[in-house]
C-alpha cells in the first residue's frame, strides 16, 4: 500500500508513514537500516544475510523518490543500497514488532551490539 504522506522526525529519528485509510506507522532509523533490503543485508540468497551491529544510534540523512513505488533512504552510516518499495514498507510496518523481536534475538545468540563501535575502531571479518 503507498502511503499519502511521509514524515522525517530527525529529532526521533523515526519515519512515519500516513496511509489512505488512516494507518499511521513510525518505523526508528535502526529498524529502517537493519532491515534494508539492499544486498549487504540481505545477501545474494537465502542464508546469505549479514546481522548488522552496531545501529542504535544511526539516522535518516535523506530521501530520495525512486519512480512511483518506492523511496531510497540515505543513513548517516553511509548505507544507501536499499530500495523500500511501498509493499516492503508497509510489511515492516505492521509485522514491526515480531520482526524486531527475532533480530534482537539473533542479535542475541550471535554476542553482537546494538551499539556503535568507538570511533577510530576497525573491524575486519575473517572468513
Amino acid at each position: 500500500m503507498r502511503p499519502k504522506k511521509i514524515t522525517l522526525h530527525k529529532e526521533s529519528a523515526q519515519l512515519e508513514f500516513s496511509y489512505p485509510n488512516d494507518e499511521s506507522y513510525a518505523l526508528s532509523a535502526e529498524f529502517l537500516r537493519i532491515s534494508s533490503p539492499s544486498a549487504e543485508v540481505r545477501g545474494h540468497g537465502p542464508g546469505q544475510e549479514t546481522l548488522q551491529t552496531g545501529k542504535r544510534l544511526v539516522t535518516i540523512e535523506k530521501i530520495e523518490s525512486v519512480g512511483n513505488y518506492a523511496i531510497k533512504l540515505i543513513f548517516s552510516d553511509q548505507h544507501n543500497s536499499g530500495i523500500y518499495s511501498w509493499t516492503y514498507l508497509y510489511e515492516l510496518a505492521k509485522n514491526h514488532d515480531e520482526l524486531w523481536t527475532i533480530y534482537l534475538e539473533k542479535m542475541k545468540q550471535a554476542k553482537g551490539s546494538r551499539e556503535p563501535l568507538p570511533p577510530g575502531t576497525q573491524v575486519i571479518n575473517i572468513v
